[in-house]
C-alpha cells in the first residue's frame, strides 16, 4: 500500500487502538507506519537474566475503584500474569550510607513534612497564578538525604499522596506489575490480532510497515503526503501522528507547511520525563525479602542518585534481579555513560546498604529513552498548575492531521491507559470530521459547478460554504 484514507504514524498503544477504532467503524485502508522493527513504542520487554523485564511501561496502575481500568479489562481478557506492587512499606526502609535503617518514627515525621510542603507548594504556585502574588508562606527545600530521598518518592516516582490525580481517584488505587513471559506489548500484539493479519503470532498485514521513519508530512487542501527516511512517498486523505511529545519536541519530523505558532510553543511546553530502569543480575540474592519488603531506599546527598530499588523475586522467584529507577538529569547522567561506569556506582550505593561482602552483579541492563531518538524520553509531565488550553492546544488537529498519544489525554497523560483512551479519542474524532466531510462533498461539488457557469457565482452560497468548512 502507498495510498491509504487514514495514515498512522507509529505504532505505540495509541497508534494501534487508533487503528483498530477505524477499522471497526469500515475505515479499513488504514495504513500504520512504525519506524522500529517491532510494535509497542514505550511498552518494551526484553529477556534478561532468563526471565522477561520490561524496560519501558511497566505497571498496570490505577486498579481496584468503582470504574474498571479499560488496561486491566484488556490484561484480564488476554490473562496476562501480574503481581501487586505495594508500595505503603517502602518510605519505612530507608537506608543511610552506613547501611542502617532510618527508625521507622523519622521516616514518617520526614514522609509528614515532605508532604506538607508539597502541598504548601502547590498552593503558593496557584496563589501566584491567580493573583500574580507570591504566598506569604513559602516551603522548605529538602536538604538531609533522608528528606531528599523521600522528596525523590513524592515528585518522581509517580506517588499520589500529594493531589489527587484521576488514575487513582477514576480506577483505584492499587498498582500491579506486568510479570508475564509474552511482556506487556502482548497486549498489542492481541489488540493487533483483531484487525490485522496474523500467523502463529505474526503481524502479515500489508497495512503494517515496520521500518519506516517517517520524516516529514505535507498536506494541502486535497490530502497528505508522507515521505520516510528510506525515500518511500505514501498518500492519504488524513494522518494521525501517535509520535511521543519528546519526538515532536525534536527535529526528527517535519511539517510542510509548518504547523502553526499556538501548535508548537504548547508541544514546546510540555515537560518530558525521563525515567530509567536499570536492571542488575546477581548470582544469588542478599537483601531482604519477606512481606513488605519489595521496595527499599537509598538516602544520600545527592537526590536521585540510585535511590529507588526493587527486587524482582515476586515477580519472579529465584531470578536474582534488582531494579534501581533513575530519572530526569540522573538518566540522562547514565545514558551518557558506559554500562560499566552505572555497573561501579550501582554497586558502591549496594555496598553502602548490605555490606562489602555481597557478590559483584554478573549482569547489567540499561535502557536508554533520552537519546533513543523514536521516543526521546518517557512520557510526558505537565506542569503541576498548568492552563487547561496548553493540553488542548497540544491534542488539536491541523487541518488534515492529527495528533494522539498519552500527551494528548486529558485526564491520564503520562500512563499506558491514558494512551489507549487517546487513541479511540483521536479516532473517533476523525471519523467525525470524515462523515461530516462527505456530508460537506455534494454541496461543495454544486459550488464547484457554478464557478464554471458563472463568472460571479452567488456570494450567499460561498458564504455558507465556508461557515460549515470552518466549523467541520
Amino acid at each position: 500500500m502507498s495510498t491509504a484514507s487514514v495514515i498512522i504514524i507509529g505504532a505505540g498503544i495509541s497508534g494501534i487502538s487508533a487503528a483498530k477504532v477505524l477499522v471497526e467503524n469500515g475505515v479499513e485502508d488504514v495504513l500504520i507506519l512504525e519506524a522500529t522493527d517491532r510494535i509497542g513504542g514505550r511498552i518494551q520487554k526484553q529477556n534478561f537474566g532468563d526471565v522477561p523485564v520490561e524496560l519501558g511501561a511497566g505497571w498496570i496502575a490505577g486498579v481496584g475503584g468503582k470504574e474498571s481500568n479499560p488496561v486491566w479489562e484488556l490484561a484480564s481478557r488476554f490473562n496476562l500474569r501480574t503481581c501487586f506492587s505495594d508500595y505503603t512499606n517502602a518510605r519505612f526502609n530507608i537506608y543511610d550510607r552506613s547501611g542502617k535503617i532510618f527508625p521507622t518514627g523519622i521516616a514518617a515525621d520526614s514522609y509528614k513534612k515532605a508532604v506538607d510542603s508539597a502541598i504548601l507548594k502547590l498552593k503558593s504556585l496557584e496563589a501566584q497564578c491567580s493573583s500574580g502574588q507570591v504566598a506569604e508562606e513559602t516551603p522548605s527545600s529538602p536538604k538531609t538525604p533522608i528528606e531528599l530521598a523521600i522528596d525523590f518518592i513524592l515528585h518522581d516516582f509517580e506517588m499520589a499522596e500529594v493531589e489527587p490525580i484521576s488514575t487513582y481517584v477514576d480506577f483505584g488505587e492499587r498498582e500491579f506489575l506486568v510479570a508475564d513471559e509474552r511482556g506487556y506489548e502482548c497486549l498489542l500484539y492481541k489488540m493487533a490480532e483483531e484487525f490485522l493479519f496474523t500467523s502463529h503470532g505474526n503481524i502479515l498485514d500489508n497495512r503494517l510497515k515496520l521500518n519506516q521513519v517517517v520524516r516529514e508530512v505535507q498536506q494541502s487542501r486535497n490530502g497528505v503526503v508522507v515521505k520516510t527516511e528510506d525515500g518511500s512517498v505514501y498518500e492519504a486523505n488524513y494522518v494521525i501522528v501517535s509520535a511521543s511529545i519528546g519526538v515532536l519536541q525534536s527535529d526528527l519530523l517535519s511539517f510542510q507547511p509548518p504547523l502553526p505558532r499556538w501548535k508548537t510553543e504548547a508541544i514546546q511546553k510540555c515537560d518530558v520525563m525521563v525515567y530509567t530502569k536499570i536492571f542488575l543480575k546477581f548470582p544469588q540474592c542478599f537483601w531482604p525479602c519477606g512481606p513488605g519488603q519489595e521496595f527499599f531506599i537509598y538516602a544520600h546527598e545527592q537526590r536521585g542518585y540510585f535511590t529507588f530499588w526493587q527486587h524482582m523475586e515476586n515477580a519472579y522467584p529465584g531470578s536474582n534481579i534488582l531494579v534501581v529507577t533513575l530519572t530526569n538529569e540522573q538518566s540522562k547522567r547514565v545514558e551518557a555513560q558506559s554500562d560499566q561506569e552505572t555497573m561501579k556506582e550501582a554497586m558502591s550505593v549496594l555496598r553502602d546498604m548490605f555490606g562489602s561482602t555481597i557478590p559483584y552483579a554478573t549482569d547489567i541492563l540499561v535502557p536508554r529513552w533520552w537519546n533513543n531518538r523514536f521516543q526521546r524520553g518517557s512520557y510526558s509531565n505537565y506542569p503541576m498548575i498548568s492552563d487547561n488550553q496548553l493540553l488542548q492546544n497540544i491534542k488539536a488537529p491541523v487541518g488534515r492531521v492529527f495528533f494522539t498519544g498519552e500527551h494528548t489525554s486529558e485526564k491520564f497523560s503520562g500512563y499506558v491507559h491514558g494512551g489507549y483512551l487517546a487513541g479511540i479519542d483521536t479516532s473517533k474524532y476523525l471519523l467525525e470530521e470524515m462523515k461530516q466531510s462527505l456530508l460537506l462533498q455534494p454541496l461543495l461539488n454544486f459550488t464547484e459547478s457554478l464557478t464554471l457557469t458563472h463568472q460571479k457565482p452567488n456570494s450567499q452560497i460561498y458564504t455558507n460554504v465556508n461557515f460549515i468548512s470552518g466549523t467541520s
